[in-house]
C-alpha cells in the first residue's frame, strides 16, 4: 500500500499533496475522499464518492477504516491542510488535494449534489 501512497503524492513535499491526475485515479479506485467543508457547501456539490466530515467538528477518529491513505479536500486547500496535519499527527496516512473542490471543477471534474 505504500507504493500506492507514493503514487498519489503530487509534489511529495511537506504538505503531502496529491496532483490532479493522481486524484482522478484515486476517485476511480474508490480511495476514501473526505470533504472537510461545512454541510451546506458539501450539499451544493462535491467530488463523486466524497464523505463529509466538516472541519468545524473534525476528528481523525471519525475517518473510515482504510488500509492506506485517505484524501482530504475542501474548497481551496486551507481547511484540508489543517485536517491533514491532524490526521497525520494521529498516526493515519493521508494526503490532501490542494486545489480543492474549486480546482477540481475548474479542471473539468464532475461533481455530485
Amino acid at each position: 500500500m505504500l507504493g500506492f501512497l507514493k503514487g498519489l503524492l503530487g509534489g511529495g513535499g511537506a504538505d503531502l499533496t496529491v496532483d490532479h491526475e493522481a486524484m482522478l485515479r484515486a476517485v476511480d479506485a474508490g480511495t476514501p475522499i473526505i470533504d472537510v467543508r461545512e454541510p451546506n457547501e458539501f450539499a451544493n456539490g462535491h467530488i463523486p464518492g466524497a464523505v463529509n466530515l466538516p472541519l468545524s467538528r473534525f476528528s481523525p477518529a471519525d475517518l473510515p477504516p482504510h488500509d492506506g491513505p485517505v484524501i482530504l479536500v475542501c474548497q481551496a486547500g486551507g481547511r484540508s491542510l489543517r485536517a491533514l496535519r491532524e490526521v497525520r499527527a494521529a498516526g493515519r496516512e493521508a494526503v490532501h488535494y490542494a486545489p480543492g473542490t474549486g480546482g477540481w471543477i475548474a479542471r473539468g471534474g464532475a461533481i455530485e449534489a
